[in-house]
């Protein structure tokens, strides 16, 4: 299953039988940014207003917004596993990087 995203930002979701509704948060970014709704329809729209209201508040308080995600992934792996990744890609005809990144892309 995809998560909700919307401009770049991915949501978090739950369901709380407490309180019988769907509650999420902006994933990936520092602000702790929530929401919630009683069904799908109506968690999406308001997924889309807590991003919008967020960038709207960073934009006229003069923050830049936190992006949830730089594109840059640091890994620590043992030896043994680094060359024989290394290995795999270069027996693909890849960089590291890119078979990295094709593999992880299949993963999710």
């Amino acid at each position: 299953m995809k998560p909700m995203t919307y401009k770049g930002y991915a949501a978090r979701i739950e369901y709380s039988d407490e309180d019988q509704c769907f509650v999420g948060r902006i994933a990936g970014v520092k602000d702790i940014i929530g929401f919630h709704a009683d069904s799908v329809k109506e968690l999406r729209q308001a997924f889309e207003e807590a991003v919008d209201d967020y960038l709207a508040t960073c934009k006229k308080a003069g923050l830049e917004p936190n992006k949830p995600f730089s594109g840059k992934l640091m890994l620590r792996i043992s030896p043994e596993i680094h060359a024989r990744v290394k290995m795999m890609a270069e027996a693909s005809g890849k960089s590291l990087n890119q078979w990295a990144t094709e593999i992880l892309s299949k993963a999710s």
